[in-house]
């Protein structure tokens, strides 16, 4: 059983930028494929970023490309999503999820069916 605890959210002006993080325990770190997903106030819950689990092939939405960047540390058991010129439509719950089979590439399509997900942080950006 893996777990997953997301840190790092908060309140940023547009424009700022926010490093999350999310640690995980319980299980062989460096066999899954990690993925952060967030959700909006009265939206579903969305692909953001995901990382493979060696090579560190990355891939993210389009709503974020070129402004966000996902990265991990198998020595630390952690991925990180370091989020740039932030925008309002940014703000959301952000969730750091883990799965064991499914490739990174395909995680976009995996949503709710990710193996292990985190409790979230919350990320707002003001205008």
């Amino acid at each position: 059983q893996v777990q997953l605890a997301e840190s790092g959210g908060g309140l940023v002006r547009a424009g700022g930028s926010l490093r999350l993080s999310c640690a995980a325990s319980g299980g062989t770190f460096s066999t899954y494929a990690m993925g952060w997903f967030r959700q909006a106030p009265g939206k579903e819950r969305e692909f953001v970023a995901a990382i493979s689990r060696r090579l560190s092939s990355t891939y993210y939405a389009d709503s974020v490309k070129g402004r966000f960047t996902i990265s991990r540390g198998n020595a630390k058991n952690t991925v990180y999503l370091q989020m740039n010129k932030l925008i309002p439509e940014d703000t959301a719950v952000y969730y750091c999820a883990a799965d064991r089979t499914v490739p990174a590439s395909k995680l976009a399509d995996e949503g709710n069916g990710m193996d292990y997900w985190g409790k979230g942080t919350l990320v707002t950006v003001s205008s």
